[in-house]
């Protein structure tokens, strides 16, 4: 299976008995003092592909005491979580959200950090299922309980002391995935508008087309120009369009990316660390 699956291909292998098929979707709605993130369970109790369960990431997938959002659990609760759902060493697993593919790329990296490489995403998600007529269902996922090996890839994660030695280390790419507007800080998402001193700009909307699908991979190839073996840090607001630049870069065959996970939330936060809005 690769790492990338069409509408079709998952309608044609929804029976496997291998396959786990998750549902990853966050709803983010306005409120009067800005914008919040909820988890999208009413939104898949209301409609899902067939067979698919509910992966939470506002619930058992992050670590609910931390003051960051979408913080990281510990490795061997992810891995619980994730074989709670039917995932395991011997299944496979496509995952697929409402928004950009980008909360099934949170999902798929984590996966990817806790040794696990058979999942894939569902390309255009179940925005593109839904338009081409395929069949949705209310019924709830019935998967047993499976036991995940959790094997720790530390590499995959940056933390805030990583990302402070990057800005002077040219042998080290910071890629902020964030609009450009974010970018030049000509919109201010979190406490402090810009980027991160030294960090290019590629945002992860961007790589998708009006279908929600990844673009071709030559146009992918030439957002990400630059040596693939080279140490890469991906950031966004909370890590998680992050992930998703992520997931394009390693299918392109770049073999040391990390996602900083706490991304803007945490640096923006403290006026200790440096912000600017140069290029």
């Amino acid at each position: 299976m690769d790492t990338l699956v069409s509408t079709q291909w998952l309608e044609d292998h929804l029976g496997d008995e291998d396959l786990v098929v998750l549902d990853c979707f966050v709803r983010t709605e306005q409120t009067e003092t800005g914008m919040r993130n909820i988890s999208g369970r009413a939104d898949y109790d209301r409609e899902h592909i067939p067979t698919a369960g509910f992966a939470d990431l506002k619930g058992d997938l992050c670590d609910r005491d931390s003051d960051i959002e979408f913080a990281v659990p510990e490795p061997e609760a992810f891995c619980a979580a994730m074989a709670a759902l039917g995932v395991g060493d011997d299944t496979r697993v496509v995952l697929y959200d409402s928004s950009m593919s980008a909360w099934a790329a949170r999902v798929w990296w984590m996966l990817c950090w806790v040794g696990f490489d058979r999942a894939a995403i569902l390309d255009g998600g179940l925005k593109l299922w839904k338009a081409e007529g395929r069949t949705l269902t209310t019924e709830p996922a019935r998967h047993p309980n499976r036991q995940l090996t959790c094997n720790p890839r530390a590499r995959l994660m940056a933390n805030r002391e990583e990302v402070t030695a990057a800005i002077a280390d040219p042998d080290v790419k910071l890629i902020d995935t964030l609009p450009a507007a974010s970018y030049r800080g000509e919109m201010e998402i979190y406490d402090r508008p810009g980027h991160i001193p030294s960090a290019v700009n590629i945002c992860g909307i961007d790589m998708l087309d009006e279908d929600g699908r990844y673009l071709p991979r030559d146009k992918l190839e030439a957002m990400y120009p630059g040596d693939r073996h080279a140490r890469q840090i991906t950031y966004c607001g909370g890590g998680i369009l992050a992930s998703s630049n992520a997931f394009v870069m390693t299918r392109l065959g770049f073999t040391d990316v990390a996602v900083y996970t706490a991304s803007l939330q945490e640096w923006a936060a403290d006026p200790a660390n440096p912000m600017t809005t140069e290029s």
